[in-house]
C-alpha cells in the first residue's frame, strides 16, 4: 500500500515534528495532525506492506526533473532553506517507488 501524506508530520529537529511549531498554518493543521496518527498506525501494523510518502513542505505544479532527493522522517531543505518539490516530480517518486518498492514499511520522504 502506497500512502500520500503531508509534510506536517516530518521531523524540523529530533522529536519535533513540522504541524508542532509556530507558525504552522492553522489551514492544515487538522490534516497533517490526522497524516501523523496514519503514520503512527502503520508503524505498529506488523502485517501490511505500507510505504508513507511525503512531500516537501511547499509543492505546486512545475517542471519534471526528475532530479530530487528522497529522505526520511527529516524534512528536507535547500541550500537558501527552502522545502519544496514540483507535483510532477513527486508523482515520479510515487510511480518509482511503486515501481521499486524500495521502502516497504518506511516513510520515505522527497525533496529537492
Amino acid at each position: 500500500m502506497i500512502v500520500v501524506g503531508g509534510a506536517g508530520s516530518l521531523q524540523v529537529a529530533p522529536g519535533q515534528d513540522l504541524v508542532d511549531t509556530p507558525g504552522f498554518p492553522d489551514a492544515y493543521k487538522k490534516e497533517a495532525l490526522a497524516g501523523r496518527s496514519l503514520l503512527r498506525l502503520f508503524r505498529e501494523v506488523e502485517d501490511l506492506d505500507w510505504t508513507f510518502v511525503s512531500p516537501a513542505a511547499e509543492i505546486a505544479p512545475g517542471e519534471r526533473t526528475g532530479v530530487f532527493r528522497l529522505g526520511g522522517d527529516m524534512l528536507m531543505t535547500d541550500a537558501e532553506g527552502r522545502s519544496f518539490i514540483t507535483a510532477e516530480d513527486f508523482a515520479v517518486a510515487i510511480a518509482d517507488e511503486v515501481d521499486k518498492d524500495a521502502h516497504p514499511r518506511q516513510r520515505v520522504s522527497v525533496a529537492y
